[in-house]
């Protein structure tokens, strides 16, 4: 009961600032999300055994020049298809091998296309249109929770056929489908209640944000087990480190704004 209520006062504290970051300006939002990024990264660094300050450099030029201050729109573009490549590999990483390969050059592959790109794209999904629109954002946030939301209660109470248990051992068939129909139903709901996008944009992200979101998941679970560490982090009571809470948006986020940017075009 007490570990319940530790969870939940961390998880609503962090939620809270994460909401109010959003609709207070673009400075707060990219402030907040810089030191969020500053602390994944770390904890992603010592997952992976690598000390790098050039790490932490990339990350504030890339998101000064590629996310608030966008020097050249076409050098995004380029960033978001190699950060694809590379997480479409991670994925196949984690179905078909042992272990990810993580030697020094491939670390640093890993940290500039995977988790640094995470936030640049991650940060441009509220700018997509052109001006600052929060409320696309937390969507996103909003459908990611359902998500895991659904999938747990879900699979907690029906699961039975393992999703992938040699990576995540709790995770099942029946939890996956489940968050996936919480968010699509959640998608309903943001849609009834914004005026951004008609509701098959909204189901798309539903959908990306279920199944990228689980990829991401499963991802740093094999990089966590690789590591033989439980969590990223102990900065959040409960819940681990920040890296266990922003992994699945982190994964998702290029997918989604590429998505967003076709209906942008499209539209």
């Amino acid at each position: 009961m007490k570990e319940l209520i530790v969870r939940t006062l961390s998880g609503a504290l962090y939620i809270s600032i994460v909401l109010f970051s959003m609709f207070t300006s673009r400075e707060w939002f990219m402030g907040l999300f810089l030191v969020l990024a500053v602390i994944t990264l770390s904890e992603f660094l010592k997952l992976v055994h690598l000390t790098s300050y050039l790490a932490y450099a990339l990350l504030g030029l890339a998101l000064y020049f590629l996310s608030y201050d966008t020097f050249e729109m076409n050098a995004v573009y380029v960033y978001l298809i190699l950060s694809g490549f590379v997480n479409l590999f991670l994925l196949k990483d984690v179905l078909w091998v042992n272990k990810i390969p993580m030697f020094e050059k491939k670390k640093y592959v890993t940290v500039v296309l995977y988790i640094i790109s995470g936030f640049v794209f991650l940060t441009l999904i509220p700018m997509v249109t052109g001006e600052f629109i929060p409320t696309i954002v937390v969507g996103v946030f909003i459908l990611i929770w359902a998500n895991d939301t659904f999938a747990y209660l879900i699979g907690k109470n029906f699961g039975r056929t393992k999703l992938l248990e040699r990576i995540s051992p709790k995770k099942t068939i029946e939890g996956f489908v489940g968050g996936l129909l919480g968010a699509v139903i959640t998608s309903f709901i943001i849609f009834k209640y914004t005026n951004i996008y008609e509701l098959w944009v909204w189901i798309g992200i539903a959908f990306m944000a279920s199944i990228f979101g689980t990829i991401g998941d499963l991802i740093q679970s094999k990089f966590k087990r690789q590591a033989g560490v439980k969590d990223s982090g102990v900065l959040m009571p409960g819940h681990g480190g920040l890296y266990d809470r922003l992994d699945s948006i982190i994964y998702s986020s290029p997918f989604i704004y590429a998505f967003l940017e076709i209906v942008e075009y499209v539209s």
